[in-house]
């Protein structure tokens, strides 16, 4: 029987050379991951002392079956396509190279990886290294220009610690040479033979791939498009990069002119969550395990692939994807989150809900052919009211996938039916007893950040205009996120802290920060507030700020003020005004429903991407923000998670690694949070800080 694959001594020279000239290419069959700097560097250190650092895989294949190359340089078309090893090449290539790589969200970043010939150590370059005379602070700069850098390194040496000895000058050109030699290690690649079917190199993958890594039912999806119709991965990986990048962003890196692309202030995607969408709308699935079973097309008695029936769902798929990802789709829809009150991807507490009703939103626009104004307006209240209800928390794809056969059952495909269908579904869930009983208990929680409910009330506060606790000011101007950030403009406690531990006797933090205690102000007012119970400050801020009458009643009503608030015990105060928050949020719901909403669908909601530059851990320990030894927490004391800090700069949970604090707040479930703001440390006095007002302190 003829093997569908030999094995093939590649040394490193070669396969960087390959890697930049396009001959060897990397599909991206993995998941969207740069190693931390730390592991490149025990790489290294395992190549400089002859240990093996394990096997590459590579697909040969023909010109038609050609990719892209991670260099992005020449467009050559390529022999082989990278199937297991990715991330070791991508580090090789980093470092001999010199070339920077982009990480899971299209930032550029460098591996900078320094090396003392003395001790015959790497590590990951820092300040100290750089200043130090025994470090070449770059390997990549060695391996570049070999001769300079020795000439350089022995120079600077010698200035600092006096003129080298025979002895000592022999033992350092040894260990250059022998770092040199880097380049000649040899790998065995182990190459898969042009002919070896489609379907066996995706199932090679994923065998692989599966053993000791938790894969996503995404990334086999991922896998499979890039076997079967890379055209169509490619397009999902464009769009996905695209929402990160302003047009002219993107066009710098493309070299050509891109007018428009998916940036938006609510949710930075990636190719994993558009394929939940594309496959809730080419195959009517909500759970990716089912669409990848449907997209193998095994026989379940024979265990052999059906070629029809994958030809068939790969069909439905390639239909979709044009639909999913037209511009005028997912720009009409972005605006119904600015309708439904939502104003920044802080306020949207779960990126399901938006990747749900997404696709909610095409089948009504395209199956159903339902007018866009009247589809603006009812997913509005969707997202509104899924957000609220946690419609998409839990068994997310459960929930989908009964939304998406009750469309199914529909008889037709006129729109009414579809509009009928939604309405009642949203009836049913906002019901008299929803805001009664079911949202005042939801506010029962110290996280405002994590709270879908307080989030949605603070959208409630956008669609009713409502002005500030006791200003003039509109809360639509304070969380505007096209507008520059204002110190001091943010929620602040009506109770104030210091009042109810020092008067009031109560010290739990988690007590003190209920969501309830909170209202939006600014910096100034807070001031005036101070440390004062409120039955002191409250008359002294209204007569300040000339607030009486219909605009006192209002005040009240827009911020759920209990009448003679300021004189209730804290207990009552909180349970009292969390019935009016539930109030002022269904009065918001009332008015979104009527068609009133303050936003304007005319509006450009696209003002900055729904992301920003992530920072290394080893950034952070370097500016000694962090230290490794220490525990993170979650600031939301209700998600029971713990974060070390380790002495490479990375972030260990559970035994995962992760080199940023985003990505560690990801894995811990936060879609809306920059990981500085989800993370807090615990100080010398016992306090836990969070790592944003850390860092905020040091700059």
């Amino acid at each position: 029987m003829s093997t569908v694959f030999k094995p093939v001594g590649w040394k490193v020279q070669g396969l960087v050379d390959s890697v930049e000239s396009g001959v060897v290419q990397l599909p991206d069959l993995q998941r969207p991951f740069v190693w931390p700097k730390s592991k490149i560097r025990d790489l290294l250190d395992s190549m400089y002392r002859g240990y093996p650092v394990g096997e590459l895989m590579f697909w040969n294949v023909s010109q038609e079956d050609s990719s892209r190359t991670i260099s992005g340089a020449t467009g050559r078309i390529g022999a082989h396509q990278i199937i297991d090893g990715q991330q070791r090449l991508t580090s090789l290539y980093a470092v001999f190279k010199g070339a920077a790589v982009r990480d899971a969200d299209y930032n550029t970043k460098s591996m900078s990886i320094a090396f003392n010939p003395i001790t015959e150590k790497f590590e990951v370059t820092n300040t100290a290294i750089e200043k130090s005379a025994d470090w070449i602070s770059n390997v990549s700069d060695f391996f570049e220009k070999p001769l300079r850098v020795r000439k350089m390194y022995k120079k600077r040496y010698e200035e600092a610690r006096g003129t080298l000895s025979d002895d000592d000058e022999e033992l350092i050109e040894e260990r250059l040479g022998q770092l040199d030699s880097l380049r000649n290690y040899e790998f065995t690649v182990v190459e898969i033979q042009p002919n070896a079917d489609k379907e066996v190199v995706a199932d090679i993958f994923v065998r692989i791939n599966s053993e000791g890594v938790s894969l996503k039912a995404s990334d086999f999806i991922l896998t499979w498009l890039s076997v079967f119709w890379p055209e169509g991965r490619d397009q999902l990986e464009d769009f996905a990069r695209n929402s990160r990048l302003t047009p002219q962003r993107a066009s710098e890196i493309a070299s050509r002119t891109v007018s428009w692309t998916p940036i938006n202030n609510y949710l930075a995607v990636d190719a994993g969550q558009l394929v939940r969408v594309l496959v809730a709308v080419g195959q009517n699935r909500a759970k990716l395990g089912d669409a990848y079973n449907a997209l193998q097309a095994k026989d379940r008695s024979t265990g052999f692939v059906v070629p029809e029936r994958q030809e068939a769902e790969l069909a439905k798929l390639q239909a979709a994807l044009p639909v999913v990802l037209k511009d005028l789709h997912w720009t009409e829809f972005i605006r119904c989150l600015a309708v439904a009150g939502f104003k920044s991807r802080k306020m949207v507490t779960s990126d399901m809900n938006i990747l749900s009703s997404y696709a909610l939103w095409i089948l009504g626009r395209t199956r159903f052919g339902v007018d866009v104004t009247t589809l603006r307006n009812l997913m509005a209240r969707w997202l509104f009211m899924s957000q609220l209800s946690g419609r998409y928390t839990g068994s997310a794809e459960t929930q989908l996938q009964k939304d998406l056969d009750r469309l199914t059952a529909i008889d037709g495909s006129d729109s009414a039916s579809f509009v009928a269908t939604l309405e009642t579904v949203i009836s049913a869930e906002l019901s008299d007893d929803f805001w009664t009983l079911r949202m005042p208990d939801s506010l029962v929680t110290s996280s405002s950040a994590l709270s879908p409910a307080y989030q949605t009330y603070l959208a409630a506060l956008n669609i009713l205009d409502a002005d500030m606790f006791m200003l003039r000011n509109k809360v639509q101007q304070w969380m505007d996120p096209s507008l520059p950030a204002t110190k001091g403009t943010e929620g602040h406690h009506l109770n104030p802290r210091k009042y109810l531990e020092n008067v009031v006797g109560i010290k739990d933090l988690k007590k003190i920060n209920q969501v309830a205690n909170f209202a939006p102000t600014d910096w100034s007012t807070n001031i005036l507030i101070s440390d004062r119970e409120p039955s002191e400050y409250w008359p002294a801020l209204v007569a300040a700020r000339g607030f009486n009458g219909d605009a006192l009643r209002q005040q009240m009503f827009w911020h759920a003020l209990p009448e003679d608030w300021e004189t209730m015990g804290y207990e009552e105060f909180l349970q009292e005004r969390r019935i009016l928050m539930a109030q002022v949020t269904r009065a918001g719901y009332e008015k979104l429903k009527s068609g009133q909403s303050v936003e304007s669908p005319t509006i450009t909601v696209i003002a900055q991407p729904a992301t920003h530059l992530e920072i290394d851990v080893a950034d952070l320990v370097e500016a000694g923000i962090l230290s490794p030894g220490d525990f993170l927490s979650p600031a939301d004391d209700s998600i029971r998670m713990r974060a070390e800090v380790t002495e490479d700069g990375v972030v260990v949970i559970d035994g995962h690694e992760f080199s940023t604090l985003d990505a560690a707040a990801h894995h811990a479930g936060a879609d809306n949070l920059p990981g500085a703001e989800f993370w807090q440390v615990e100080n010398e006095a016992g306090e836990q800080i969070a790592i944003q007002d850390l860092m905020s302190r040091v700059s």
